[in-house]
Parts: C-alpha cells; sequence; structure tokens
C-alpha cells in the first residue's frame, strides 16, 4: 500500500473563520481549507458573543475541506492548533460539551469590574506582564462565574479558547502556556498559576485546566467528523505566538500580525524591566521559556470593515480599491476606537472619530483613512517598546496589500518584509509540531521569498503624519475638547471626582 506524503494538520481557530493547513516537514502547504464563523454577536454596547458549537463545528468544516482538497496522497501525522487568544468560554470536562456563549477577546462588559480592582493594577502587572483591562481573560472568566453554573457545578471547566478545542478533540484537560500567560491569572516568572491572583478575580484553580508547556502534546484525538481517532495533537499555541514562531525571528527585530485586530510583537530571551504601554508575554513554553513584549491593537480589520460599511461598500477589497484612488498627502484622519483603545493607550473611554472632514472631502479620502489608522496605531505601538528595532515583519491578510506595506514602512521608518501567505499562524503551528517530531528546522522553507518595503519618507513627513495623528488620537480620547464638553475625559473626571 501506498503511504501519502506526511503532513501536519495545522488548525487556526480565528475570531472570524477556521482554517486548516496540511503542511509538509519543509514547510510547504500541501492543502488547505477555511470556513467562516457566524457573525459575533453584540446584545449590548461593548458585548462581543460567539457561539462555541459554531467554532468548533467551522473547526471540522475546515478540516474537511483541506483533507478533501489533499485527497489520498497525504498521509497525516499529528496536529498542530492555534487558536484566538484572550477569549473564554465554559464547558463540561470530560466531554467539551459547552456550557456558555463564549466572550471574545474585544468583549469590554466588565470594564467597571477593572475599575473597582485599580489598586491591585500593579500586582497584575508585576505578576503577569499585563495591564489591568477587560481585554484579558480573568475578568471574562470572573463574569461566567457568576452568570452561568460553572461556580455550581465541579464537572464543569472554563478558560481559553486553546482549552475548550483540546478538551472537545482529546477529552485531555490541559491549556498551553502561552495562552493561560494571557488570563492575567498566570505568573510570568514562576510560569504557573498565582494563588494572589486567583483570589483576586475568585476564580478557583479547580475550574482552570493544567498548565502545560507548548510542545508537551495535548491527547490524540476522537474521531469527528473529518477527523479520525489517534491522531496526536503535537503542539498548540496563540495565534500570535505562532505567527512569531513562524518567522523565526531573533532580537532586534519585530513582527506583526494583521487581523481583526493586530498584535505587535518583539521577542526576548526574558521579561526583564515591565513598560507599561506593551505587554510582557510568555511567547512560548518549551525546555525554557521565550517572551516577547507586545503591543495588542483592538481594531484594524475590523477598522476597515467598519469603515467599508459606512461607505457602502460590498468588503474591505472594495475599501483598497477606493484608498488606492486618493491622490496627494493624507487629509482625513480615522480613530476606530470602537471600543476604546488597547496598546499603548489603554482608554476604554475613547471613542471612534473621524477629524478632518471638508465639504470637498472624497470617499477615497475617508478609504484612505482607514489605511492610515491601521499603520498609526501599528506605530504607536512600536514607540512604546523600549527595545530598538532594525526591521518589521509583517503577516496576516493585509499583510499582501502593497500600499498598506509600503505607508507601513515610512511611518514607521523601518524596513517591512511582508510574508506572501497569510496564514503565519497556522504555519508556525505546523513548524512547532515538526520540531516536536523530531524533523530538521534548517530544512523549513516555509512560506517562500518576502517582499520587503524599504522606507521612502523623511523624518519631517513621518513627524507631521504623526503629529496629524495625535491629534486625532487626543479628540478621541477627549483631550482636545473645550471647556464644558462633555467627552470621555470630562466624564472619567467627574467618576474619578
Amino acid at each position: 500500500m501506498q503511504v501519502g506524503t506526511p503532513a501536519v494538520l495545522a488548525v487556526d481557530q480565528g475570531t472570524t473563520n477556521s482554517k486548516a493547513l496540511l503542511v509538509d516537514a519543509s514547510g510547504r502547504v500541501v492543502a488547505q481549507g477555511a470556513h467562516p464563523l457566524a457573525p459575533i454577536r453584540t446584545p449590548h454596547p461593548g458585548w462581543f458573543e460567539q457561539d462555541p458549537e459554531d467554532l468548533f463545528g467551522a473547526t471540522l468544516q475546515a478540516v474537511a475541506a483541506a483533507l478533501d482538497a489533499a485527497g489520498p496522497d497525504v498521509e497525516v501525522v499529528g496536529v498542530a492548533l492555534t487558536n484566538q487568544r484572550e477569549s473564554v468560554v465554559a464547558w463540561h470536562a470530560g466531554t467539551g460539551e459547552p456550557a456558555s456563549a463564549v466572550l471574545g477577546w474585544q468583549d469590554a462588559r466588565t470594564a467597571e469590574y477593572c475599575g473597582t480592582l485599580a489598586e491591585a493594577g500593579t500586582l497584575v502587572h508585576e505578576r503577569t506582564g499585563l495591564r489591568l483591562d477587560p481585554m484579558f481573560s480573568a475578568p471574562k472568566l470572573r463574569w461566567l462565574l457568576d452568570h452561568t453554573a460553572v461556580s455550581r457545578d465541579r464537572g464543569l471547566r472554563a478558560g481559553t479558547i486553546d482549552a475548550y478545542l483540546i478538551a472537545r478533540l482529546t477529552g485531555e484537560d490541559a491549556t498551553e502556556a502561552g495562552n493561560a500567560s494571557r488570563t492575567l491569572l498566570f505568573d510570568l516568572h514562576h510560569l504557573g498559576w498565582d494563588d494572589e491572583l486567583l483570589a483576586l478575580f475568585g476564580v478557583t484553580e479547580d475550574v482552570l485546566p493544567p498548565v502545560r508547556a507548548s510542545d508537551a502534546g495535548f491527547g490524540t484525538t476522537h474521531r469527528h467528523g473529518p477527523l479520525a481517532a489517534g491522531w496526536p495533537v503535537l503542539a498548540v499555541l496563540g495565534d500570535s505566538h505562532a505567527a512569531l514562531f513562524a518567522h523565526g525571528i531573533s532580537q532586534g527585530a519585530g513582527k506583526v500580525t494583521y487581523g481583526t485586530g493586530s498584535s505587535v510583537m518583539v521577542p526576548l530571551d526574558g521579561p526583564g524591566q515591565l513598560p507599561d504601554g506593551v505587554s510582557t508575554t510568555l511567547a512560548w513554553l518549551r525546555d525554557d521559556p521565550t517572551y516577547a513584549r507586545e503591543g495588542n491593537i483592538l481594531a484594524t480589520g475590523a477598522a476597515l470593515e467598519a469603515l467599508a460599511g459606512l461607505l457602502r461598500l460590498d468588503d474591505v477589497g472594495a475599501l483598497l480599491e477606493l484608498a488606492g484612488s486618493a491622490s496627494g498627502e493624507a487629509a482625513v484622519s480615522y480613530v476606530p476606537a470602537f471600543s476604546g483603545l488597547g496598546a499603548p493607550h489603554w482608554d476604554r473611554d475613547a471613542t471612534g472619530v473621524l477629524v478632518g472632514l471638508g465639504r470637498g472631502t472624497t470617499a477615497g479620502q475617508v478609504a484612505r483613512a482607514g489605511l492610515d489608522a491601521v499603520a498609526q496605531q501599528v506605530c504607536d505601538v512600536l514607540d512604546a517598546v523600549p527595545e530598538p528595532l532594525t526591521r518589521l515583519h509583517a503577516d496576516g491578510g493585509l499583510s499582501r496589500h502593497g500600499p498598506l506595506m509600503q505607508l507601513q514602512a515610512d511611518l514607521a521608518g523601518l524596513p517591512v518584509s511582508a510574508s506572501p501567505v497569510g496564514e503565519a499562524s497556522a504555519l508556525g503551528a505546523a513548524r512547532l509540531a515538526w520540531q516536536a517530531l523530531g524533523a530538521d528546522d534548517a530544512a523549513w522553507g516555509g512560506a517562500g521569498d518576502v517582499r520587503t518595503y524599504e522606507p521612502r519618507r523623511d523624518e519631517a513627513w513621518r513627524k507631521a503624519e504623526r503629529d496629524r495623528w495625535r491629534d486625532a488620537l487626543a479628540r478621541s480620547r477627549g483631550l482636545a475638547l473645550g471647556a464644558g464638553s462633555k467627552g470621555p475625559a470630562a466624564r472619567r473626571a467627574e467618576r474619578i471626582g
């Protein structure tokens, strides 16, 4: 009997879709499939929910599409998993059957609750490297404990999406260390759940899955539709961490993943001093930990989708085409603070604004402002990272849009190397899985040739563009409003007073 090409099945469960890639030992994508998720539910302002059954079903559909595309010439030797981070869900132990909705990473329903814990912000930052913010998992886990049966039934678990999918796929009770580091419950230095933080958020350890290293193995698959029984789950990484692993970059370079939101990451040997504007996180845990600086941007792809809808365009592709029609210097600034601002501002009171509109403003200029918002937010994070950078690697769907990548290089003043393949997260998880199998990483070719965009603008242009953006940010945050205005800053001052 002829044996097919050995391949790792790399599953990427994201915010808007699930993807599956079959990747051979050289990093070549043999086949792939994808399936969209149902639209995010927003039952109240600032709430972002998803159906966990839809997440799992879309994952199986993506796997089926990849396996169908590969045909009989591929032999699956293991599974790698990468996932959206910070989102949480509750499920029944043993079966993995969901017991709550998914509270998405964008969800801000716990903003007021986080405000009541403000005095503990320094403790949280020192232990976890993260800001006390509703984007991270612990406040949402607390909300689940208060609003579902988790606290009343010892047969239930609650945690991040990696742990939910592991439970559904294999029946194992485990979460990956990098994902755990995004919860506000994980000690960045001792690499485990922290008793004091658990007590702070009122989350008991018996509710949480045990933490495992990123390549420790997470059981074997049960038969689920296209999934065969007995495939070993070799490696698990959070999506941004997996993209960093895919690039194989070392200190002195960073990467940005353009997705619904964006993640800017810079690898580190150790946590070092903890800057305030950006997070310090565990990138992955193997024999030794690898750390990273990270800035999380709440809306980039989502910002373009919203702007496309506002302009009554069919999709983001149409928006990008329209943006190309704008000539001359940028005239409009767009701050997509739909649920406030993430790194490095961490201002949940900020609101979305369009600045600079005039009677002569064109739809193309407004569309171009969307591209500007994506690149400017990345620069905000880069400016807050204390380590000097010499290059930026880019991945995600928008990394294939040349005008945006050139704008990013110009605004950042750095060369930008853009991956020709958008699925860097799945490739990174596959790369770690192959290493766990003992494959020679020197043979890894990954996504192939990258395209590098060199900065074309001088520092005077960059300063003027950054100043224009900072003015729009100030207006978004209520910091540029006249006396008597009831903008976000004024409301915030009233609450503090």
